[in-house]
């Protein structure tokens, strides 16, 4: 779906605020990004989970990614309105996949289980 604004971007003048839109899922992406490589480097670095940090990991990663792809989702649809929804199959597409997807997550029962670890071991923040 960021590729439908990135292209848009690239073929026409979209304006300021769908440029913001544009801005904010580079930042959001790249934010995933970042933290989807950390989290490799982190499971390299103990693949058999000795530090037993595996399952924290894992509820902030996919809490964050939903997040982001939830957010990418809504930016790309204000900036670019209905017509990519309308006259484009795939990114049609890719938007209904996408949010059946994103509806598997277990949103605050996955929080709820990521705010008792905290709890009970810190944040190291």
């Amino acid at each position: 779906m960021a590729e439908t604004l990135l292209a848009a971007a690239a073929e026409r003048e979209i304006g300021p605020h769908a440029l913001a839109h544009l801005g904010a899922v580079d930042v959001a992406l790249r934010t995933a990004k970042a933290a989807l490589e950390e989290a490799a480097d982190e499971i390299d670095a103990d693949p058999r989970d000795l530090k037993n940090a595996g399952r924290t990991r894992s509820l902030r990663l996919k809490t964050l990614v939903e997040a982001v792809a939830t957010d990418v989702m809504g930016r790309v649809g204000r900036a670019l309105g209905a017509g990519p929804l309308g006259h484009d199959a795939a990114h049609g597409r890719r938007v209904a996949d996408l949010t059946v997807y994103l509806r598997q997550h277990h949103a605050e029962r996955d929080l709820a289980a990521l705010g008792a670890i905290v709890a009970e071991q810190g944040a190291g923040w």
